[in-house]
């Protein structure tokens, strides 16, 4: 498979028209960033200085002054402007990308004269560029500073950040490779090398492509490179708990062609596994996507909430064991869930296998949008399945966990992550080839297609089961999948069909303004963990569509643990109200244990059980409202 033979759909040819995305769109645009570039400038009251812009200030000499923040600081500025490139693509703003402007003429004004661009040692450590990369991100803040120059040259036109990262590139090329007098390293949080492919798309370079290949193999060889870097530092490493973890936390403790497991650090992981996505699919190595297979059926299979998050522990954001799924105390970081989308997407133009389109979807809906607030100006970092304040403000080993929404982070990597996927998210419902058109998510949009056809489709998606493509326009040979989601009880379709590979492939020879309309069924769905996963023994879930729902205390009370969904008993759909107004919200019949014993030990149960009236809410939505508990999994 070459560059141009992958199925993909630029984001300029999809305009979302949604009733439940339209919303996040807007917000992404009016509110998240402009609400980001205030913070990215230190001007939130309340909230955790960046210090990002002023570090470019002071590296390009317009300003005097310290560093300010984590060592990976610059990495936000290149998702924020990736998220202004995707928002300028479908919306132009002239006074927006004024703005944008000005930032990259400031950070073509920090860049070194080699090329070299990374504000912490160009402002704070100057000696020791390259000396520590399995700590010190350089090649991340790179790959996100790339990704946002190749977005933003997609959508403007202009190539002045894109020439300031090809000049990074370039010198970062004659660093590292296997070469006379080259470094044999890579990177310590991985990043650059999805980078390094979209980069190699724009300008055809096959050098870049081969730069990406070059640190996906090097990865893990002995004599491991992390390992050999240590012996010959003469101070500390950056984060001396990195010790502790071992290679697997930075996925170098074998080839990634060996790897078997999702291991270490989640959202390093999955941002490894897209870039392996990435090379795979542009150089044709079947061996390469095979692995990247083998990582994803782990993670679906044993590793993967129910909700679309990864990393169950806070000690190194982390994968653990199979089926290890905590609920109070799970990492499950946003960031991570992004990254999954990503792998998914490319998963899915490598393969076509509606499965990556069903945990896409997950993710999605479930952690992404739970770790934005519905105001868009207040985030989760860690996004667990159970919140009991109390135990999170007083028990050290879940300090982790916020019960509510933070306005920004000293390590602000999730806001702008979530800002640039909700940017790009057109380029995500489709995949076309020709006048092939396969749709993998339920939005609502229009998809330009060769010779001025479009295909228009209405979505009641994720709180009703219709939705609705027409096409309008002559489209020589179109024809039209859609994916068939796991959560659908049952589907009808006005036009004849045939399943395949977990597809709904419609059979008709389709004229200017023929509609097909498909019904999932939306009935409310208990869903049980693998009797494997011990935190979820004799519990139960339930999911609606791709939501996954929660309790939570404004609605039924404290002491979420002692309530119980008795097998059997039905649960309706009923409209939300207030804050949770047009949302489906999901009520039953319950059980709650009413203690009346104050003993900590006692021969008998010390209470007793009443009926209750269970009400669940949209995971997506918790903590909008009063601070209180949440749970996903209620005993049965």
């Amino acid at each position: 498979m070459t560059k141009d033979e992958i199925q993909s759909v630029a984001l300029r040819d999809v305009q979302v028209a949604d009733g439940f995305f339209s919303r996040y769109a807007d917000l992404v645009r009016e509110e998240v960033i402009p609400y980001q570039w205030e913070a990215l400038n230190d001007r939130i009251p309340g909230a955790e200085k960046s210090g990002c812009i002023r570090n470019f200030r002071i590296a390009a000499g317009q300003e005097t002054g310290e560093f300010t923040g984590m060592v990976f600081q610059d990495s936000d500025i290149g998702k924020w402007l990736e998220a202004v490139a995707y928002s300028l693509t479908t919306h132009p703003d002239a006074a927006l990308e004024r703005t944008a402007d000005e930032v990259i003429e400031l950070l073509e004004a920090a860049q070194r004269e080699d090329g070299y661009l990374d504000t912490y040692f160009i402002v704070k450590d100057p000696k020791n560029r390259w000396k520590c990369l399995r700590d010190c991100h350089e090649l991340y803040c790179a790959g996100h500073l790339l990704e946002g120059a190749v977005a933003y040259w997609q959508a403007t036109g202009k190539d002045r950040f894109l020439n300031v990262m090809r000049r990074y590139v370039d010198y970062i090329a004659t660093v590292f490779g296997r070469g006379e007098g080259q470094m044999r390293g890579y990177p310590g949080h991985e990043e650059i090398e999805l980078a390094l492919c979209k980069l190699y798309d724009v300008t055809g370079e096959k050098k870049y492509l081969d730069l990406a290949a070059y640190f996906i193999d090097e990865r893990g060889r002995d004599p491991k490179y992390f390992l050999e870097e240590r012996k010959t530092r003469g101070d500390a490493f950056h984060w001396e708990g990195n010790d502790a973890q071992g290679m697997e936390y930075f996925q170098a403790h074998a080839p990634v062609r060996e790897q078997t497991e999702a291991v270490g650090h989640a959202v390093r992981a999955v941002y490894l596994y897209s870039g392996m996505a990435d090379v795979a699919m542009r150089t044709g190595d079947e061996g390469l996507l095979e692995t990247c297979r083998r990582l994803c059926r782990n993670i679906a299979d044993k590793r993967l909430y129910v909700t679309g998050a990864i990393g169950s522990t806070y000690i190194g954001e982390a994968f653990t064991f199979d089926y290890d799924l905590p609920n109070d105390t799970a990492y499950a970081e946003t960031c991570a869930s992004v990254g999954l989308i990503f792998f998914m997407k490319r998963m899915l133009e490598a393969d076509g296998a509606a499965e990556y389109g069903d945990m896409m979807e997950r993710a999605l809906y479930n952690t992404v949008l739970a770790g934005m607030a519905m105001d868009g100006k207040s985030f989760f970092y860690v996004n667990p399945l159970e919140v009991f304040p109390e135990a999170d403000e007083k028990d050290p080993s879940k300090r982790h966990v916020k019960t509510v929404r933070q306005k920004w982070f000293a390590c602000a990597c999730c806001p702008p992550n979530v800002a640039r996927l909700l940017a790009d998210l057109g380029s995500y419902i489709y995949r076309r080839k020709g006048s092939a058109v396969t749709a993998d998510l339920f939005i609502g949009s229009r998809l330009a297609l060769p010779g001025g056809a479009e295909l228009i489709q209405t979505s009641e998606v994720p709180f009703g089961g219709k939705v609705t493509f027409t096409l309008r326009g002559a489209a020589q040979g179109f024809s039209l999948r859609v994916r068939c989601p796991e959560w659908a009880e049952g589907v009808t379709c006005t036009a004849p069909c045939r399943k395949e590979n977990g597809y709904i492939a419609i059979q008709k020879d389709w004229q200017d303004g023929d509609s097909v309309t498909l019904v999932f069924g939306m009935e409310p769905r208990r869903i049980y963990a693998n009797p494997l996963v011990r935190q979820d023994a004799g519990k139960v879930c339930l999911m609606r569509g791709p939501l996954v729902y929660c309790l939570e205390e404004a609605d039924n009370g404290a002491n979420l643990h002692l309530l119980r969904l008795p097998e059997g008993e039905p649960v309706e759909a009923v409209r939300g109200e207030g804050a949770l107004f047009g949302m489906t919200l999901l009520r039953a019949k319950g059980r709650r244990f009413v203690p009346h014993g104050s003993r900590l030990y006692a021969p008998d149960r010390q209470g007793r059980e009443e009926e209750a009236r269970l009400t669940f809410v949209p995971y997506f939505a918790w903590g909008n409202r009063d601070k209180g508990e949440m749970a996903v999994y209620v005993r049965e």
